[in-house]
């Protein structure tokens, strides 16, 4: 019942109050999901890039984000280091010096990623292992962020798995949302965008010049100053936002290893409707409140 009466009253209010009519929004409103990524699938408080935290996170109706890299038998599965050391500190010493693309399926399969989390046992799973856990429940979208795989191989998979509408292809490079398109036209794709002030600027306004071409979620990375004022400051994110929804495209903030509450709100008060968090139970607490005061 709880469910029903948030999912009316969401649609009620992000359609209604924020009163913007925005593809990417919708199909998100329409498939009863919140438009909020899980870092690294989910958040601080899970191990990164397991099947387990990626369901977890499916259960919040969040969308888990996957780094996606290959074994050394060409095997696409869920990292994001190119080693293995951190989230298997246990791992043998020979392990850990090697770079994760020399590592071949069975010995990945033989790390132990959830212990540096508290979760022991969890595995490394194969893409293959994520997109069946996804097949035929439209509502589990992923968040793909290319770190090393062959595009051929993933858009097959995708196409395997009747995926092509579920998964989010994300990177930092517009070379490749352009490449992904021409495979799967039909994809959402997000790129995102950190680095220095100025990188940031100048990345925006490159992309600004093809008119966001592929991009259907365009992420920046927010930080604070010594201040705590958002760098980049709030009339920079609004008018980015301001200018990427005339093309249809969802304005997404990754507030970077920010854990305040009230950073978010300060956020939505300027009018941002979706998240990246790495922490994903505050984020989703504060979000549906602030929606919920919206519509009293």
């Amino acid at each position: 019942m709880k469910l029903m009466y948030w999912s009316a009253a969401f649609l009620m209010v992000f359609m209604g109050c924020a009163n913007r009519s925005n593809q990417p929004i919708d199909f998100y409103n329409n498939l009863n999901v919140l438009p909020i990524q899980a870092h690294r699938g989910g958040g601080m408080a899970l191990p990164e890039n397991t099947l387990e935290s990626f369901e977890a996170t499916w259960a919040k109706r969040m969308i888990p984000e996957a780094d996606i890299r290959t074994t050394s038998d060409n095997v696409i599965v869920c990292m994001h280091d190119d080693t293995v050391g951190r989230v298997a500190p246990d791992a043998p010493e020979q392990l850990k010096k090697k770079k994760f693309e020399e590592l071949d399926l069975a010995t990945v399969k033989s790390l132990d990623v959830g212990s540096f989390r508290g979760h022991p046992g969890e595995r490394i799973p194969t893409l293959e292992e994520v997109f069946a856990a996804m097949q035929g429940h439209p509502e589990k979208l992923m968040y793909l962020d290319y770190k090393h795989i062959d595009m051929d191989r993933l858009a097959m998979l995708v196409k395997k798995y009747q995926l092509e509408k579920q998964i989010i292809f994300t990177t930092k490079r517009h070379d490749l949302i352009i490449e992904w398109k021409k495979r799967i036209p039909e994809s959402l794709t997000m790129i995102w965008i950190g680095g220095s002030l100025q990188k940031k600027k100048d990345t925006f306004e490159a992309l600004r010049k093809t008119d966001f071409d592929g991009i259907t979620t365009l992420q920046i990375h927010v930080k604070l100053d010594k201040n705590g004022n958002f760098t980049p400051d709030s009339e920079y994110l609004k008018a980015c936002q301001k200018d990427v929804e005339r093309h249809g495209i969802l304005f997404q903030v990754l507030p970077w290893k920010i854990n305040d509450p009230d950073v978010f709100r300060r956020l939505m008060d300027i009018g941002v409707r979706s998240f990246a968090t790495d922490y994903s139970d505050m984020t989703v607490a504060v979000y549906k409140e602030y929606l919920r005061n919206l519509e009293n």
